[in-house]
């Protein structure tokens, strides 16, 4: 395994995102990720956690909560219990200080709270409000469950994953939530500087799981409008492209090739040794190796499979072909490349001495992104957080719960 770059937390550093007051009420993971990537860049994010705790922190391995201390890092956290009038008020306390507001209850929920856009812009017209849901505030399947996993299904995504002879295939990890995660800070960005510049004050972002998700089909719906057909699962091939699949080797690795330009693919029948390909009509264009798809797949596979992955990795690439190994976690640990690159470090941990995470990106030359404090215990920060905002002692008492001394 490769040293990967070591880091400590300055709580004095400071980002491009400095000054900016985030109040994230989210749970799970979209809203974990789009406050993390505020937080990365320098953003104050204040986590309102309900004594249970962001359900976040429930996700465990080894018993440790992994996903809270890789998302929760950069972040501070306040437990209120909201359902309590004090609680309440307090929250209200800390929003004429806020830049951002992070919600994803169901639609109508933060109204029935009391805490609707109209309410919190009454007390901060400069606020943003992200309300993050499954399927948007309006429209008729709003008070659907958000869950990514439906969204993931009905966004178009599953129905293209995996192979013609089996089941629509999800992806094994929060995929439509990281993607409306990164949407919501991009538009985040875009909202404050609107701000800044004059052109807009306080505003409300509808961020969906299912625009986001469905985006990443570019161009489906015209193609179905202009050809009628429904593109069919092809496994690790492409309705675009051929060659592109993963092959096994000789030493059961996979490599994973794309011949996405007639250059391309032409290099690479030269590498197999099946100069003859390039001039047969089944294979001579795109459109022809897209009709004959399995034919290219087959010698293909017939070429990797007598090599080993290093092997065929370097006959490729000698040629000038576009392929890549398929890793798992463990190829990735001990790749140079990761380390040198920095893209995984090792993060100090209190209860690991470090614990390896992705960095902070995307990389910035002149402002990069800063590691000033690790996941917070539940509600570590309220006490600060409270008198920051003014509160008096006594109401900070009551809501800590120390007029009981504990």
């Amino acid at each position: 395994m490769q040293k990967n770059q070591t880091i400590r937390f300055d709580p004095g550093s400071t980002g491009p995102l400095a000054g900016v007051r985030v109040l994230d009420l989210s749970r799970l993971v979209a809203g974990n990720m789009l406050s993390l990537q505020l937080g990365d860049f320098g953003a104050d994010v204040i986590k309102i956690e309900p004594p249970s705790g962001d359900p976040l922190r429930d996700w465990k391995d080894e018993g440790q909560s992994l996903h809270w201390k890789t998302y929760g890092r950069n972040k501070r956290s306040v437990m209120l219990n909201l359902r309590e009038p004090g609680a309440m008020a307090a929250l209200k306390a800390l929003v004429p200080g806020a830049d951002v507001f992070i919600e994803n209850y169901r639609p109508g929920t933060l109204e029935k709270m009391g805490l609707g856009p109209e309410v919190l812009h009454a007390i901060n017209p400069r606020l943003i409000i992200v309300r993050i849901s499954g399927f948007g505030q309006t429209g008729p399947y709003a008070q659907h469950p958000g869950f990514g996993t439906l969204v993931e299904a009905m966004s178009g995504f599953a129905a293209r994953t995996g192979f013609p002879d089996r089941e629509p295939v999800l992806p094994p990890l929060a995929l439509a939530d990281m993607i409306s995660g990164i949407f919501g800070a991009q538009a985040v960005t875009m909202a404050l500087l609107a701000r800044e510049k004059g052109h807009a004050g306080g505003q409300v972002i509808d961020l969906s799981l299912l625009e986001p998700m469905f985006s990443v089909l570019g161009p489906e719906a015209a193609i179905y409008k202009l050809t009628g057909k429904v593109k069919e699962r092809v496994g690790s091939a492409s309705n675009t492209t051929a060659p592109r699949n993963v092959y096994r080797c000789r030493d059961g690795k996979y490599i994973a090739l794309s011949g996405s330009t007639q250059t391309v693919a032409m290099r690479i029948f030269d590498a197999i040794g099946r100069p003859d390909m390039k001039d047969d009509p089944r294979f001579r264009t795109n459109a022809d190796r897209l009709r004959h798809r399995a034919e290219v797949d087959a010698a293909l596979g017939a070429w990797f499979a007598e090599r080993t992955r290093d092997e065929a990795l370097a006959s490729m690439r000698a040629a000038g072909a576009t392929v890549g190994p398929v890793y798992d976690i463990a190829d990735i640990v001990s790749d140079p490349h990761f380390n040198e690159r920095g893209i995984i470090v090792d993060v100090e941990d209190a209860d690991n001495g470090t614990l390896p995470m992705h960095n902070i990106l995307p990389r910035l030359s002149q402002t990069p992104g800063v590691w000033r404090r690790p996941a917070p215990r539940l509600g570590e920060h309220t006490r600060e957080v409270l008198v920051e905002a003014g509160l008096p002692e006594e109401e900070i008492a009551a809501l800590t719960g120390e007029e009981q001394g504990t």
